[in-house]
């Protein structure tokens, strides 16, 4: 039987806790690829951004490959990231920009289908701070949201500080999750602004509680504020993994690029039926408004785009001293051959 793991906003930190147990619990044999058993961590089910993950499942391309997939989710990509190391599970779907990351300590992982092609993320202000953060040059000094330490809303808000003359240590990032952590922060102060995703980005603006300094959830947001496409969300396992299951990663090609397609040929309501109910938290037509907000950043075939690695490994090496002097072979941190033939 197929499952995943749901959680509610309101018990955001207890489910996720108690979902980190259940991944690191299991017996990650039980998954390992036979039978087509897979496991796979997402860095937030319910972010619109991963949104591929379980609209997958629910319209059951997982099982029309023969695969039984297991999705698990954890407040942020980073904590994915270290499940798939771990090797809890065998894939992750989180930011193509961990993989350079883990290239650089030693780790091959590769993005093996490409859901964005620009970060989907977008930089909010409090109303009580925007007199004093006109641009990321206003970083200095403040605290800002981030989903995890490590993850990719803090590597990309140390980037738009460091380009903007800000250094990363003239400012706070704080990890405070996305939704309700992230909007209770926000409420209360102890964040000035910070980085997130639909649907948490529509329930602060449907609030009133924050201004958008910085959207870049389509390709031209991303142009401007990274200076070229920002291929973002993706499925990524171990390179050793996918070498040696290359039938099973093909089946879970095949399914992410049909949804991709599907997704490109259905409307935002339409989208966002096929959903959980409770991912809807600011109700439907809120909820449809985020992933119709959100839709530009996703590819049609799970390509990566052609300038993508290199403007992520620009970013990565302004203000990441581990990647800054380091040789990264950006053709292994990515694989187009298993899309490329879904297509």
């Amino acid at each position: 039987m197929r499952s995943y793991a749901k959680i509610s906003a309101a018990a955001v930190a207890a489910a996720l806790t108690l979902t980190t147990l259940t991944a690191c619990g299991s017996d990650a044999s039980g998954g390992d690829g036979k039978d087509g058993k897979v496991k796979i961590m997402v860095g937030g089910l319910d972010k619109v951004i991963y949104l591929p993950a379980m609209l997958t499942q629910r319209l059951g391309y997982f099982k029309d490959e023969g695969l039984d997939v297991q999705l698990l989710t954890e407040p942020a990509g980073v904590q994915a990231e270290t499940s798939l190391v771990a090797g809890e599970v065998q894939g992750a779907v989180g930011f193509y920009d961990h993989t350079l990351d883990l290239q650089v300590k030693g780790k091959q992982v590769e993005s093996v289908v490409q859901f964005s092609h620009a970060p989907g993320e977008v930089e909010i202000v409090s109303n009580k701070a925007a007199g004093e953060i006109a641009s990321p040059k206003d970083f200095k000094g403040k605290k800002l949201g981030v989903t995890g330490l490590g993850s990719s809303t803090d590597f990309l808000t140390k980037y738009l500080a460091v380009n903007s003359g800000v250094k990363t240590s003239e400012f706070t990032p704080v990890a405070v999750g996305a939704g309700q952590t992230f909007i209770a922060a926000l409420k209360q102060g102890s964040i000035q602004g910070g980085m997130t995703t639909d649907p948490t980005v529509a329930q602060i603006m449907d609030q009133k509680l924050g201004k958008i300094l910085l959207d870049m959830r389509t390709p031209e947001g991303s142009k401007a504020a990274l200076g070229g496409p920002y291929p973002s969300s993706s499925l990524y396992m171990n390179t050793s993994w996918v070498n040696s299951h290359k039938d099973t990663v093909q089946k879970l090609a095949n399914a992410f690029v049909k949804t991709l397609k599907w997704m490109s040929t259905h409307t935002p309501e339409e989208i966002a039926a096929k959903m959980p109910a409770d991912y809807a938290q600011g109700g439907k037509a809120l909820y449809a408004q985020a992933i119709k907000s959100t839709l530009p950043m996703f590819t049609k075939d799970g390509v990566m785009p052609a300038d993508g690695p290199a403007t992520v490994e620009r970013v990565l090496k302004s203000f990441n001293p581990n990647l800054k002097n380091a040789k990264v072979d950006l053709a292994k941190t990515y694989t187009t051959e298993f899309v490329k033939k879904a297509g």
